[in-house]
Parts: structure tokens; sequence; C-alpha cells
């Protein structure tokens, strides 16, 4: 189970670092929630499922961060805020406890840009667009079809450019010479009303009504645009 994007849990008894934590976490975007002890993180954890969890290092001695790395699968970060360093040996230590990370001597801004550092790298991939839609009309880039309410319906290769033209700027008006040199090439000797009857040939396969055209509108005076 993964936590929410947003929230960090930070557990720590140094009651003035720890809510000049949260609030410089909160002021940036992020929910923060601050325990003192060990119950209390546990319910935090299983209640509030947080993204990341930071923890005072020497109090993490107090806590079973393997139960509660069972409990979520979020990265935990120890602080130690004292003007102390931490020893090569010590930090060892810590991370063959399964901490992540060990931090000394941060001010709040430097915690904040490591938390968010560790939680880009967590994010997924996002993929890039391979397919459109607006209401019950879906167009797949990968398979090249396009469906009206889970139905398949056949375009020709003109009448898909042109329905991907409108997709891809959905609201747009394209006057009839702009959508001409989109989908067949500027300079191409065209008159203006082939593409009025590629339009509604268009509309005879994608509209519930092709009379009343819903997806595909005419705006007075300018052309066509979908209407998102």
């Amino acid at each position: 189970m993964t936590g929410l994007r947003n929230t960090i849990l930070i557990f720590m008894q140094a009651e003035l670092f720890a809510q000049s934590l949260k609030k410089t976490f909160e002021a940036n975007g992020y929910q923060g929630t601050v325990v003192t002890t060990e119950s209390a993180a546990y319910s935090a954890a299983k209640t509030s499922m947080p993204a990341l969890i930071i923890v005072d290092r020497e109090q993490s001695t107090f806590i079973d961060l393997r139960r509660l790395r069972t409990m979520i699968a979020a990265p935990i970060v120890a602080v130690q805020d004292r003007a102390i360093a931490c020893s090569d040996d010590d930090c060892i230590q810590d991370y063959d406890r399964d901490i992540d990370l060990v931090v000394c001597n941060p001010s709040p801004r430097e915690l904040l840009a490591r938390a968010r550092a560790i939680l880009r790298r967590r994010e997924p991939r996002r993929e890039s667009t391979h397919y459109y839609s607006a209401g019950s009309l879906r167009m797949d880039l990968d398979r090249h079809e396009v469906s009206v309410n889970g139905r398949i319906v056949n375009l020709t290769p003109k009448e898909f450019q042109i329905l991907r033209q409108f997709l891809e700027s959905p609201s747009r008006a394209f006057t009839r010479q702009e959508m001409l040199n989109r989908v067949w090439g500027d300079g191409f000797a065209l008159e203006e009303h082939a593409l009025d009857v590629h339009i509604h040939s268009l509309r005879q396969k994608i509209e519930l009504n092709p009379a009343m055209p819903k997806i595909i509108v005419t705006v007075r005076g300018v052309g066509y645009k979908l209407r998102a």
C-alpha cells in the first residue's frame, strides 16, 4: 500500500524543531503530523499513510522501524538536531536499521529540499499521451482506433487526422483554411468546401444526432471547433 503523496509523519520529542518542520512543510503544500511516542507513531502511520517519515535520530532507537516499514512502505529520514557530527560508523548502523537517509543538523529548508528529492524519485514516471477523449468519444493513437460509447467507428485517414486536430486543441475554433493546411499541408490546392464534406461525413459517424451535432460544432463566421 502506498502513502498519500503530500503527507509527512514527524516522530520526535524536540517539540520546537518538530513544529518548525511541520510549519515549513505545510507552507510548501504538504500535510504534516507530529507525534512524540511510539504508539502514536504506529497509529498515525495506519491512519494517515504518510509518503515520508522523519524521525529524531536518537529517538529512532526507541521504535521498531522494521515494524513501521511493514505498515507503510514510506522512506524514513533520521535527523540529528544537535551540533554533533554524525560519525561514519553511526550512519552505517542507521542504514542497517532500515533508515533511508541520515541528515545532521539540517535547517527546515534543507530537510524540505531533501524530502522533495526523495519523493520525486519515488513518483511513477508519466507516460506520454497515447489517447484523447471527449465525453463518450475516445481516440486510441496506438491502435489507430476511434470509439463512441465503446463502439468502434471506421474513419477514413483524413477524417482521423481532422478529428485528431480537434481533440488536441479542444474548444479551439479552427478556420476552414487552417484545418485544411494542418491536414493536407500548406499550399495544397483544395477548396474550403472540401472540408465541409469531410466534417459532414465525420459527424455521421461520431454524433448521436448528426443533424444537431454536440461534439464538432459550427462556429458561425469562423469554422468549426470541438466542444470539450
